[in-house]
C-alpha cells in the first residue's frame, strides 16, 4: 500500500486531492510541507501531496525554495475544484457567528461572506484542523471556513455552503517521490519542471532563456528566488510544455545549459487534462 503525505489534517483539500490520487493509500497527515517532504525523503512515507499554486490566492508553498534541497522528484500533478462551507457546532445559527477560523488561504479566498458577515478571524494552521478547533471548542460564536467533508468529519453543522469567492477556485497539486519513475513517452502532453542557476554574467537570464523562445517551446511558469545572502546570481524554477527527448526541447536545455552553472530537471510527467481545458475534479 502507498503511503501518502501531505500538509494538514484529515478533511483537508490535501487529503481530498492525496485520495483522489491515491484512493488505497494510507494517508499521513503532517503538520507542515518541510514534514511532508521530509517524510518522504526519509521513506516514512512513499509519495507526497503538496499545493503549490491556487488560482485566487497565487503560490501556496514555496515548493521552488523546499524542493530543490529535499532531493525529491515530481512525478505528477492534479487540479482540484476548492470549495469552502461555512460550518458551526450542531444547533449554531449565522446570528450567532461571532468569529470565523481558517487557514490565511481561505480566509483570503472568502473575503466577500467575511465582509458582508462582519466577523473577527482568527487564521489557523489548517482548513480542516480549523474545523476541528470549533468542534473542540463547542461555542457557537465560533465558526470555521473548511472543505464540506470537514463538516460530517467533526460533527459540525453547515451554516452557508460553497462560500468561495470564486466559483472557478483550483489548487493545483504535485506529486513528489523519492525517484523520478518513469518518465512518460513523448507522444502525450507533457510539463518538465526544472530548477537553474544562471551564471554571473551579463544578460544571462535572457541568452539561458533565448533558446525556449526560438525552438516553440512555452514556459508555463518561472520564479526566481535568492538563495543566502550577498549579490549571487539568482535561482530559477520553470516548467515547460513539453518532454526533455523532444528535439525543440533538447535544443532549448542545450542553451540552458550553456548559459547556466547548475540545471537540474525535477520531473517530467503527464500533463493533466485541467490545462486542457478539462475542469478539475
Amino acid at each position: 500500500m502507498t503511503t501518502v503525505a501531505y500538509q494538514g489534517e484529515r478533511g483537508s483539500n490535501s487529503a481530498t486531492a492525496a485520495r483522489a490520487l491515491f484512493p488505497d493509500g494510507d494517508e499521513l497527515p503532517c503538520t507542515g510541507f518541510e514534514q511532508a517532504l521530509d517524510a518522504v525523503s526519509l521513506g516514512t512515507a512513499d509519495v507526497a501531496v503538496i499545493p503549490v499554486d491556487n488560482s485566487a490566492a497565487g503560490r501556496v508553498a514555496d515548493v521552488h525554495h523546499l524542493l530543490p534541497e529535499s532531493g525529491l522528484f515530481i512525478v505528477g500533478e492534479y487540479f482540484l475544484a476548492i470549495r469552502f462551507d461555512l460550518m458551526g457546532v450542531p444547533g449554531a445559527t449565522l446570528d450567532q457567528v461571532e468569529c470565523v477560523r481558517s487557514h490565511v488561504h481561505a480566509l483570503g479566498q472568502c473575503r466577500k461572506l467575511l465582509r458582508e458577515g462582519g466577523w473577527r478571524t482568527l487564521v489557523s494552521d489548517d482548513t480542516a484542523g480549523s474545523a476541528r478547533e470549533v468542534a473542540e471548542l463547542g461555542d457557537a460564536r465560533h465558526a470555521a471556513l473548511a472543505p464540506p467533508a470537514a463538516a460530517g468529519l467533526y460533527g459540525l453543522d453547515v451554516l452557508r455552503a460553497g462560500v468561495e469567492d470564486d466559483p472557478d477556485n483550483t489548487t493545483r497539486f504535485v506529486v513528489l517521490s523519492r525517484e523520478p519513475g518513469p518518465w512518460p513517452g513523448t507522444d502525450g502532453p507533457t510539463v518538465t519542471s526544472l530548477f537553474f542557476c544562471v551564471r554571473n554574467i551579463p544578460s544571462a537570464l535572457y541568452k539561458a532563456l533565448g533558446g525556449f523562445a526560438s525552438s516553440g517551446v512555452n514556459l508555463t511558469k518561472i520564479e526566481s528566488y535568492q538563495m543566502g545572502a550577498g549579490l549571487n546570481p539568482s535561482r530559477f524554477y520553470v516548467e515547460i510544455e513539453g518532454h526533455p527527448d523532444e528535439s525543440r526541447v533538447a535544443l532549448a536545455l542545450q542553451e540552458l545549459r550553456f548559459f547556466s552553472s547548475e540545471v537540474r530537471i525535477l520531473g517530467v510527467y503527464p500533463s493533466h487534462p485541467h490545462r486542457r481545458g478539462e475542469r478539475p475534479a
